[in-house]
């Protein structure tokens, strides 16, 4: 929990020097690349929280693979953090950093579940029930797949959900043939 709100106040910080070099895609970009790195090589994250590796390693470890490759403005967080010892927390950062690009830039996240990936045309009909719902212009629409759930959708923006999907039909369904209005209930 420590991690996290230290990893925020990276993030602000990161974000604001961001803004003010209008660099603001650029380290977005940057920061989307090191977690997909972070997710997709188990070795990095994992070098990354070792504790006996050491920091000035873990440095040029860091300079080799994003050197040329992202904002000089990421790589001087990568810089600033490696010297103050606190590389494990870079992950944390990274996505965090996606969330408060999204609020920076207006974008509102949605997270659909359907029994089967969904095509274009249903895509757009679920952005635009987002957009409805958040008042916001544009969208992140995350997609997952849920075979269980039969048929329908979820849909999570916000705090709000709404549960459109057979199998909660199917539920509720079954809790309303439970219920016998010829037994008396005490």
């Amino acid at each position: 929990m420590a991690e996290t709100r230290v990893a925020s106040r990276y993030v602000r910080s990161l974000l604001s020097l961001a803004v003010e070099q209008k660099a603001v895609d650029a380290v977005h970009k940057d920061m989307q690349l090191f977690a997909k790195v972070a997710d997709e090589n188990r070795a990095f994250a994992l070098m990354l929280r070792n504790p006996i590796i050491k920091h000035d390693k873990k440095r040029e470890i860091l300079q080799a693979i994003f050197k040329g490759k992202v904002h000089a403005l990421t790589l001087a967080i990568f810089d600033i953090i490696t010297k103050k010892n606190r590389e494990a927390i870079l992950i944390d950062i990274a996505k965090q950093f996606h969330n408060a690009y999204n609020v920076h830039m207006g974008i509102m996240k949605g997270v659909v579940i359907t029994a089967a990936p969904l095509d274009a045309s249903l895509r757009a009909e679920l952005e635009q029930i987002v957009k409805k719902v958040s008042n916001k212009k544009e969208v992140e629409l995350i997609e997952k797949v849920d075979a269980s759930m039969i048929g329908g959708f979820v849909l999570n923006v916000g705090d709000r959900q709404i549960d459109a999907s057979i199998k909660n039909k199917l539920k509720e369904l079954k809790l309303k043939f439970s219920y016998n209005p010829y037994i008396k209930e005490l």
